[in-house]
């Protein structure tokens, strides 16, 4: 599969296996952890950040410059893919990296509910997505919710949220609006994947399917914990294989129940270890790193089976994303105050 209507495969696996040697590794993490923002962002320079280091440096110091370079390095890899990308293979990329059009929407409904500033969501934005600038701009620069969702018509976020706009109305929570954004993504990434008869795109869908069911395990873990009679049909998004709502809610007396759910499903035995960590802690953050690591273990192993498809290409997206993350964990706990321990703790290290 290497022509350009179905995609140029080889290509775009060869160039995303170079970019793959050039992420930080557990060494780079552990000098990282150990410095102080300017030191990391210096360190930055010295790798593949430097152009947006040295873009953003005259204007931005401390985390603010970590953060502005993360951003836009993130953004600018992900360019790269579209690029390179042709046919069948550049429509699979596409639609899965909207997933920071939705990053970016809810960013932007958040800021709006909480009448933020206008560079305060700005600088939340992960440009990264099909939403040019320009349109980013003018949603920030809605006067209203109903504004917001009058600007976002004809887009694949468009009719739910109109739809959930009066439920918005008579609560004024932004529960079921941000639920339709997520649910308007994954309805787009899944539509007409089933009938493709190619076993690559077979697993690649396999692997979309344990995104949502992780998704959604997570966030009936957060309601059970917190103690709310929150429904998880507010938070549920169809598209897993594992995990209805039915038997989500069911287990929602407390957290033990759901990990018990979890024991028993397909992903038990390679969650075994964190989730025994969850039945003896009150914190769900290893837990939810378990499942990201869970996540980027599956599709590196779609990419050995079949690297000839989207799956590496996937597998990069992911990787990048949970750097960026680290990065960004490791410069906000400096700001805090954190021991370098209690930072690591936060890292997702495959």
């Amino acid at each position: 599969m290497s022509s350009s209507e179905s995609g140029n495969y080889e290509y775009v696996s060869a160039r995303v296996r170079s970019r793959r040697a050039y992420l930080y590794t557990d060494e780079d993490y552990r000098r990282i952890v150990r410095m102080g923002p300017n030191e990391i962002s210096r360190y930055m320079e010295e790798t593949t950040y430097s152009n947006e280091v040295n873009e953003f440096g005259a204007r931005y110091k401390g985390v603010d410059l970590i953060e502005y370079a993360l951003n836009h390095n993130l953004a600018s890899q992900f360019e790269d893919l579209l690029r390179w990308s042709e046919g069948e293979l550049y429509e699979q990329i596409s639609r899965y990296l909207k997933k920071f059009d939705a990053w970016n929407v809810k960013t932007i409904l958040r800021g709006i509910y909480a009448k933020e500033k206008r560079e305060t969501i700005r600088d939340d934005l992960i440009p990264a997505g099909e939403f040019k600038i320009a349109f980013l701009e003018r949603l920030i620069g809605s006067e209203s919710i109903e504004e917001f969702v009058s600007l976002l018509t004809g887009t694949m976020f468009g009719e739910s949220l109109l739809f959930e706009l009066r439920d918005y109305e008579d609560t004024q929570l932004l529960v079921s609006m941000e639920n339709a954004i997520d649910r308007s993504y994954y309805d787009q990434l899944l539509k007409n994947m089933e009938v493709v008869e190619d076993p690559s795109v077979g697993l690649y869908t396999d692997f979309l399917r344990a995104e949502i069911d992780f998704r959604n395990v997570m966030n009936a873990l957060r309601i059970a914990h917190s103690g709310s009679d929150i429904s998880i049909t507010e938070y549920y998004i169809k598209g897993g294989k594992q995990f209805t709502a039915s038997k989500l809610s069911s287990a929602m007396k407390n957290v033990d129940e759901i990990a018990g759910l979890v024991r028993e499903s397909r992903y038990g035995d390679q969650l075994s270890t964190v989730l025994e960590k969850l039945e003896n802690s009150n914190s769900l953050i290893e837990f939810e790193h378990g499942l990201e690591a869970v996540l980027l273990a599956y599709c590196d192993r779609l990419s050995n089976v079949y690297p000839l498809s989207v799956c590496p290409v996937i597998a990069f997206v992911l990787s990048k994303e949970k750097e960026i993350e680290n990065v960004r964990a490791i410069a906000r706990g400096k700001e805090a105050g954190l021991s370098p321990e209690e930072i690591e703790n936060q890292l997702v290290i495959l």
